[in-house]
């Protein structure tokens, strides 16, 4: 019996590793249908994203007999109302920073150069640069670059929202649909699991909706609180840039630990080269609100911890960027969570069969 379980095994792996090898040399069919992947994969994201984050709105409307479509239109005009109120009251003030920065870079790079300057001759700090005469131009040149890649990144990210005027016109209508077919798409998947396993498919589809709607939820609203909190302690301090600084940390803040250093940077190098002792004031503002947010608002808001280790998570981020850019890096977990209840939903279903195979053969035995 042990043998006849080698060779199944063995059978199945090199069954697999057969597929593979046939698949890769047929991977040309395979191109329309990754185009196509391609295509709808940032609409798809972006109306999952969106379908967690409107649904609970859409069942409280819904328990008040609010018909659900009209639910739904209700929610689209509230953020046709909302988006006048930013275009209005935000944006002039956002656009100007945005143009200013884009502008001054030449400026803000010369900055940098006096900020060193001016700290390589005062009497007190001049004896930490006597050691290598270069390291303020390096740590100038390091900067520099790194408001350029800063630069550059709003560049692109102008561009990129340039070109989602596409996604303008198919999101709200995909959205659409996925929120008033909200009951049925469940039932839908499960129709495609044996009847046999009909039960715990309900509770995977259960647990994936759960974490992924905790989630996304949270996120959003830790983030935007952490937003609102630096910019108020931007205003404080008197930091230059401060609404464009603290709506770029925004997203930046949906990447998992990484993203907050990340959102840190531009605001310490335009503290620097304001003043060091800006700089210093931008770090003590970033501090505090990451307290706040760390040790006050997430205890309060999440239900449950998302139990990833810090390290699969910055692996996770790491992979999802080189897949697909910023994208892959703002679904890698989400889908490992998903990739992990199915795995351990699976696992718990193999076990149970073996265990019931074996429990004849113990009758047997006796």
């Amino acid at each position: 019996m042990q043998q006849q379980k080698y060779f199944r095994t063995s059978l199945a792996i090199i069954a697999f590793l057969l597929i593979l090898y046939l698949g890769s040399k047929v991977m040309f069919l395979f191109a329309p249908l990754a185009a196509i992947i391609r295509l709808l994969l940032v609409p798809m994201v972006l109306s999952g994203f969106m379908y967690y984050l409107l649904r609970p709105l859409v069942r409280v409307l819904e328990k008040r007999k609010l018909n659900r479509a009209f639910s739904i239109l209700l929610i689209y005009f509230l953020f046709a109302g909302l988006f006048v109120l930013f275009w209005v009251l935000v944006w002039p003030t956002l656009r100007e920073q945005i143009q200013n920065f884009i502008d001054n870079t030449p400026y803000l790079v010369q900055g940098i150069q006096d900020q060193f300057n001016a700290l390589r001759d005062n009497p007190t700090l001049s004896r930490f640069f006597q050691g290598d005469s270069d390291i303020a131009a390096r740590i100038s040149e390091y900067l520099s670059e790194a408001i350029t890649w800063v630069t550059n990144s709003m560049s692109n990210l102008i561009g990129v929202v340039s070109s989602i005027v596409i996604l303008i016109a198919t999101l709200p209508i995909i959205l659409y649909y996925m929120l008033k077919d909200d009951y049925k798409l469940s039932p839908k998947l499960q129709g495609l699991i044996p009847r046999k396993y009909r039960k715990e498919g309900k509770e995977m589809f259960g647990d994936i909706d759960s974490a992924l709607s905790s989630f996304i939820v949270t996120r959003v609203v830790l983030n935007v609180v952490l937003g609102i909190m630096l910019y108020i302690g931007f205003l404080i301090i008197g930091l230059p840039y401060s609404l464009l600084l603290a709506v770029i940390s925004v997203p930046l803040n949906f990447i998992p630990y990484v993203g907050s250093f990340l959102a840190g940077v531009p605001v310490v190098i335009v503290g620097f080269i304001e003043s060091p002792t800006m700089a210093i004031w931008s770090l003590v503002v970033i501090f505090i609100a990451q307290q706040i947010q760390d040790n006050v608002l997430s205890p309060i808001i999440y239900g449950k911890s998302l139990d990833v280790h810090p390290l699969t998570t910055v692996l996770l981020v790491l992979i999802g960027g080189d897949f697909y850019g910023i994208i892959g890096v703002l679904i890698a977990l989400p889908v490992y969570m998903i990739a992990k209840i199915v795995f351990l939903r699976v696992y718990e279903i193999i076990v149970a069969d073996r265990e019931e195979e074996a429990e004849p053969l113990k009758h047997e035995n006796l």
